[in-house]
């Protein structure tokens, strides 16, 4: 698994309307400027594609920050 810095970079990457280095770990990711369930599926299509794991919502309802996210991830790919 890789740290979670790489992450949250490569997530940031997937948005064409963040600049660079705007997301942190500690960020809610709802907090994305003008989030909408569109960001949210280019989530759970990121993390499909990049970790082969497939998120469901109730992931998404238990996960509040991006760190959330990479927690989550790192626990399915265990699993």
């Amino acid at each position: 698994m890789i740290e979670i810095k790489e992450f949250t970079s490569l997530l940031e990457a997937e948005f064409e309307d963040i600049q660079p280095g705007t997301l942190t770990p500690e960020m809610h990711y709802r907090e994305i400027t003008d989030f909408s369930s569109m960001h949210a599926l280019i989530i759970i299509a990121f993390i499909d594609h990049q970790f082969d794991v497939l998120l469901k919502g109730e992931d998404l309802k238990k996960a509040n920050t991006i760190a959330d996210l990479y927690y989550i991830v790192q626990e399915k790919t265990k699993q």
